[in-house]
C-alpha cells in the first residue's frame, strides 16, 4: 500500500512584492520532488499580507499553477492572456520559451487563500509556446462519495477527467474533502512521484497521519487508503518524474548553465516572450 516516506512542514517566506506565504516544496527540507519544483501556500485575513501581489516577472522552462481556495487574483501576461481566478478556480500557465506575467489581488479586504505549484518541463518542451488555462470553479468536476467529495483539477479519478489539458507532464491533481470518520481510496501509479498536503484537519494514511500544515512525500503502491480523523481537506498531486538535470536561476528553470545565461540574455534584451 502507498505510504509516507517523509513529512515536511512549510517555512515562513515572502515572494512577489512581499506576499507572506509558507514554502513547502523549495525549502531546505524538500528542495524538489521531480517534476515538482515548488509548492507555496498563501493565506491571510490581513490585506497587508497579500495586497502587494506578484507584479510583472518572467518565467521560462516550466509551468505555474495557481489554485484559489478563497479570494480573487487577477492575471495578465505578455502574450495577451488575462483573467481573474476566484474561489475554487484554477490557473495553469505554460511558461515554455518565455512569458512575463503578473498576479495581483482583486480585493482590498477579506481572506485570500490558495496554492502555487511549479511543475517542471522536460527538455523537449522547455522552449514550447507559452499557454494559459483559466478554469473557473464551475468547470472543475467533482466526485461525491459517502462522507465527502473529490475535486478533479487534473488527471483522472473514478473515470472522471479534470479540465487541465497540459500534455508535457500529465499530473494528477485532486482536492480532497472528507468529513470526520470518512474513508477514501485512490488508485495510484507506482512510477509516479507525489505528495499529500493537508490544509485542514488530520488524515490517516495506513498507520501514519498528517495534520494541518504537513506534507507527506509518498511511495506509491497500488491503492492509497485515507481516513479522516476530523473534518479534513488536502491536495493530492502526483506525476511521472522527468529525470533530467535541473539548473535553476530564480524564475528560469533549464537543463544547463548555458541555457540559463541565454534566458537572462533574452530577458534583458526584451525577447523573452
Amino acid at each position: 500500500m502507498t505510504r509516507i516516506t517523509q513529512k515536511v512542514v512549510g517555512m515562513a517566506a515572502s515572494d512577489g512584492a512581499g506576499v507572506k506565504l509558507k514554502r513547502i516544496i523549495g525549502q531546505a527540507s524538500l528542495k524538489r520532488l521531480d517534476p515538482f519544483l515548488m509548492l507555496d501556500e498563501f493565506g491571510s485575513d490581513e490585506a497587508q499580507d497579500y495586497i502587494a501581489g506578484f507584479p510583472q516577472h518572467p518565467h521560462r522552462g516550466f509551468q505555474t499553477v495557481t489554485y484559489m481556495l478563497e479570494g480573487k487574483m487577477g492575471h495578465k501576461d505578455s502574450v495577451g492572456n488575462s483573467g481573474v481566478i476566484e474561489d475554487g478556480g484554477l490557473q495553469w500557465m505554460n511558461a515554455g520559451k518565455g512569458i512575463i506575467h503578473e498576479e495581483m489581488p482583486q480585493q482590498t479586504e477579506g481572506r485570500m487563500r490558495g496554492f502555487q505549484l511549479w511543475v517542471n518541463l522536460p527538455a523537449s518542451e522547455k522552449m514550447s509556446a507559452p499557454g494559459y488555462q483559466d478554469i473557473p470553479s464551475a468547470l472543475i468536476p467533482e466526485h461525491e462519495f459517502d462522507g465527502g467529495k473529490v475535486r478533479i483539477l487534473a488527471g483522472q479519478f473514478k473515470e472522471v477527467t479534470g479540465p487541465v489539458k497540459t500534455q508535457a507532464v500529465q499530473p494528477q491533481f485532486l482536492d480532497l474533502h472528507l468529513s470526520a470518520g470518512a474513508s477514501l481510496e485512490i488508485d495510484t501509479l507506482s512510477e509516479h512521484n507525489g505528495f499529500l498536503y493537508v490544509y485542514e484537519g488530520e488524515l490517516m494514511l495506513e498507520q501514519d497521519s498528517l495534520h494541518k500544515g504537513q506534507l507527506g512525500v509518498l511511495a506509491f503502491s497500488e491503492l492509497m487508503h485515507l481516513r479522516a480523523e476530523q473534518d479534513s481537506k488536502a491536495i493530492f498531486v502526483s506525476a511521472m518524474p522527468i529525470n533530467e538535470p535541473i539548473v535553476q536561476y530564480g524564475p528560469f528553470v533549464m537543463n544547463s548553465e548555458a541555457e540559463i545565461h541565454q534566458a537572462l540574455k533574452d530577458y534583458q534584451s526584451g525577447v523573452l516572450a
